[in-house]
């Protein structure tokens, strides 16, 4: 409690004692959700051991009562202003470091791809929601202010760099960075290297 004190002050800490509270009543299984942090959609959430989040972070599950949504594995950590937003699938497996600003979504306002093509002359507000999955695999580093676009899997183990824009799938065991992401790098198991 003392060093806790060293590194948070008193004030700090009785804010901690607090929101540990308040997580145990929003997800039991979490380890602390800081405020201010947004639900809309709590029943499709589901979030596992050892959860962690930093402050002003807003989840959105936009799916039928009783489907699920938004999954967090195991230890995953999101910290400040993280924004998750689902209408059918975002997975985020075990051991995902989020940094700050990131934004994750499964769904679009209208769309143009396929056989679906949104009329540009109705208000954006107004165009059906699309949806495609997310999927980041397990021990995924997403750097500050990552952006995840509809339909990408990001391969267990990959890092990808801040401000990136994930648009398509990257692969397992990669270094992704730019707008859109490319990879730049891929673990090389016989060299033991990059």
């Amino acid at each position: 409690m003392v060093d806790l004190i060293k590194h948070y002050g008193v004030f700090g800490v009785l804010s901690l004692i607090y929101e540990k509270v308040l997580t145990y009543f929003l997800f039991k299984q979490a380890k602390i959700i800081r405020r201010p942090f947004e639900c809309r959609g709590k029943q499709n959430i589901i979030v596992g051991k050892e959860f962690t989040t930093g402050r002003y972070c807003r989840f959105e599950a936009h799916g039928k009562h009783g489907e699920i949504n938004i999954t967090i594995g195991d230890n995953c950590q999101v910290n400040d202003s993280v924004h998750i937003a689902a209408l059918k699938s975002v997975i985020i497996s075990n051991n995902v470091l989020i940094a700050s600003r990131v934004f994750i979504t499964d769904l679009n306002h209208g769309g143009y791809s396929g056989n679906l093509h949104s009329d540009p002359l109705v208000i954006c507000k107004d165009r059906p929601l699309t949806s495609t999955p997310v999927v980041i695999e397990q021990n995924v580093w997403l750097g500050e202010g990552v952006v995840v676009l509809p339909g990408v899997t990001i391969g267990e183990n990959a890092i990808i760099g801040a401000n990136a824009v994930v648009s398509k799938n990257i692969p397992a065991f990669s270094i992704a960075v730019g707008n859109p992401a490319k990879v730049i790098k891929t673990y090389n198991f016989e060299q033991k290297n990059g």
